[in-house]
């Protein structure tokens, strides 16, 4: 995954789009303390796999390709949730 200050997407806008294109994501970090406003993914990205830890081998999990649509949460925090 790539990251970028706010004045390099704009300046390698562009780029960024080929590179998202092909399949790539890229961050976009805000300020001096570079925080994190914005990730640009692929749209029709397929989801990496995930290891389930300790039950790998023993269980399985799968979700609809829609899953998020009907969610208020982004996947990234659905995964904190589920890490904590």
């Amino acid at each position: 995954m790539k990251e970028m200050s706010v004045g390099e997407f704009k300046t390698k806008f562009s780029e960024v789009l080929e590179l998202v294109k092909n399949g790539e994501e890229v961050e976009v970090l805000y300020g001096r303390t570079k925080k994190l406003i914005a990730r640009l993914v692929p749209c029709c990205a397929k989801q990496k796999d995930r290891l389930l830890g300790l039950l790998e081998d023993k269980a399985s999990f799968s979700m609809r390709d829609n899953w998020s649509d009907n969610w208020k949460m982004t996947p990234d925090e659905l995964t904190e949730l589920i890490n904590n």
